[in-house]
């Protein structure tokens, strides 16, 4: 068979075989690496390493938190990143969000001289030779708001990557045009959302083939509250009132309709950081955990039905290990140990939180017991020894990744001072297997051991090497482009998704990976971590393993679609069959 044609077999509940190329048309398309990623040998010993490329990169982006000196809540929340193919390129490209100076009421410590023009949101699109282009100007995506966060999407299915921008007092939905310009549509879509928007994400609830939009909110932040001591600085988030979430359902028309009360959502208070959506009981239906900051956390189990119920504190995912209301940030969701489940990995203002998927069979069927949702989670953040080591820090932004591609995950966790302006550096920890790791932070280049006050990350392979890199925006200083430039590195494949019967983008699919006698397994699931979104495509490390069995693709509608005898070291599309 040759490696440009993949064959797919489909069916609506299993595989049983593979066709030949002559009895079917291709459903997949490949894109070449490039020939030294190609041709890696079998790696003996990878050694992950990071440099910065900011200069060189043409990404000239610093974070404003508005004021001459922090001195709010909103203004120390920081924000977020996304990357997303806005062009259809094949290549990610870069937005990165900011706040900027709000009414002198607002502010603390307000700046005497106001920046002209204002901080604001930059597009930088990845001209594919390791260099950016600043597009904001003529893409429109310049909101006239305190920004904080920044979701990805394609709403409507026509192909074209769409933006939601939250932050403080205005959500903005962006609709992108197709020709490098997106246009704000909120008002027209139905998408209002008072108070302060923070983390959110997408994920088709009811499997109706549009990605329905989940918000998070923060926290009912008054900016004329000053009760505080100085050696404090400023109000903490329970100095204020909770806030509830809200949850829009996709009309399929290019409207939305708020179901925030109709769906359950509604019935809950918190302090909402982060969020992801993903299928935790392997049920065939995503769910919706948010990382709530001093308040219990919540996972909303999805009942099929357009409703949700709260299970966090029965699955062991509303507190820390002692009980306590932890400082959630950004929560992850990914498989460590190769069991087909969906762990969490979350970002935590003291001990991050390892929580190890214990409900759903072993197997990694998307079809699981009815109880298994309840049979939860478990905290091994201390086994492993993430969180002593992390706990010096405060965590936010993070990702995990196969960053060296021999077949393990990794974390990356980027640090900063909580409510001071205290620089901290960063850890890095290379999965060993079986969920352990090893703290590598010191030996993977001098960019982790630079100390910079971080908030939101995002993660990308931008040259479409099979090596995964990151962007960190840094609270009131310059971001940082973190690229991955390991040694000894393993076969890779990136898988992009396109639903045809399910969404465009193929959130919510989860993808298995079969090679050299092991199994991978992942889900589509947009945002991830803190205030930001990364990549759609999804990453796999093979290490050794020089060819891939077969993939099989476990679609929203319904449908699974197997490839069999898969050439490594490429981007692969794979397109839902009709």
């Amino acid at each position: 068979m040759k490696s440009a044609v993949l064959v797919a077999l489909f069916g609506a509940v299993s595989i049983t075989g593979f066709a030949s190329a002559a009895q079917t048309a291709p459903a997949a398309t490949q894109v070449p690496a490039p020939a030294a990623a190609a041709s890696a040998k079998a790696p003996v010993q990878s050694a992950i390493r990071f440099e910065d490329a900011t200069d060189k990169s043409g990404i000239e982006f610093t974070h404003s938190f508005g004021s001459a000196k922090l001195g709010s809540l909103l203004e120390g929340t920081g924000a977020g990143c996304v990357w997303f193919d806005y062009n259809n390129s094949g290549r990610p490209s870069l937005y990165v969000v900011s706040g900027r100076s709000l009414d002198d009421s607002m502010h603390p410590y307000p700046l005497k001289d106001k920046p002209n023009p204002p901080a604001h949101n930059h597009l930088y699109r990845n001209d594919g030779n390791g260099h950016f282009t600043d597009v904001t100007e003529q893409s429109g995506l310049d909101p006239d708001m305190y920004s904080i966060a920044v979701t990805a999407a394609d709403y409507d299915n026509d192909g074209y990557e769409d933006l939601l921008v939250t932050g403080y007092g205005k959500v903005v939905l962006y609709h992108n045009d197709g020709n490098g310009h997106f246009t704000d549509v909120s008002e027209k879509a139905g998408i209002k959302v008072n108070g302060w928007a923070i983390s959110s994400t997408w994920l088709d609830y009811d499997k109706d083939g549009c990605a329905d939009l989940f918000v998070g909110r923060y926290v009912k932040f008054d900016p004329k509250y000053r009760a505080f001591y100085a050696a404090d600085n400023y109000p903490g988030p329970l100095d204020y009132a909770g806030q509830t979430n809200m949850l829009f359902h996709n009309n399929c028309d290019g409207t939305f309709t708020d179901v925030t009360e109709k769906s359950g959502i509604g019935a809950y208070v918190g302090r909402t950081m982060g969020v992801t959506a993903a299928d935790f009981d392997n049920d065939g239906w995503d769910d919706i955990y948010v990382a709530n900051d001093r308040t219990e956390n919540f996972l909303f189990h999805n009942k099929h039905d357009g409703t949700f119920e709260e299970i966090a504190n029965e699955t062991g995912t509303a507190f820390g290990q002692n009980g306590e209301a932890t400082s959630s940030m950004g929560p992850v969701a990914a498989d460590f140990e190769g069991r087909g489940v969906l762990d969490l990995w979350v970002t935590d203002g003291s001990y991050n939180r390892f929580l190890r998927n214990i409900g759903a069979p072993e197997s990694g069927s998307p079809v699981a017991p009815p109880d298994s949702a309840r049979a939860g989670f478990e905290d091994v953040g201390a086994a492993n020894g993430i969180s002593q080591t992390d706990a010096q820090y405060v965590s936010w932004g993070s990702g995990v990744y196969d960053f060296d591609n021999d077949g393990q995950l990794d974390i990356l966790v980027f640090h900063g001072g909580l409510i001071h302006l205290i620089p901290q550096e960063h850890t890095l920890f290379r999965g060993l297997g079986s969920g352990k790791f090893q703290d590598v932070s010191r030996e993977s280049g001098s960019v982790l051991s630079d100390r910079t006050v971080a908030r939101g990350a995002c993660f990308a392979d931008y040259e479409n090497n099979g090596k995964v890199d990151a962007y960190v925006v840094n609270l009131g200083a310059e971001g940082k482009l973190l690229h991955n430039v390991s040694t000894g590195t393993g076969h890779w494949i990136e898988v992009k998704l396109v639903g045809t019967k399910s969404n465009r983008d193929g959130i919510g699919a989860r993808v298995e990976v079969m090679a050299g006698g092991r199994r991978w397994t992942a889900e589509r699931v947009a945002s991830l971590g803190y205030l930001s979104e990364n990549d759609g495509r999804l990453h796999f490390g093979l290490g050794a393993a020089a060819t891939i069995d077969k993939l099989i693709v476990h679609w929203p509608s319904g449908r699974e679609q197997a490839i069999g005898n898969v050439t490594v070291d490429r981007v692969l599309t794979v397109e839902e069959p009709k």
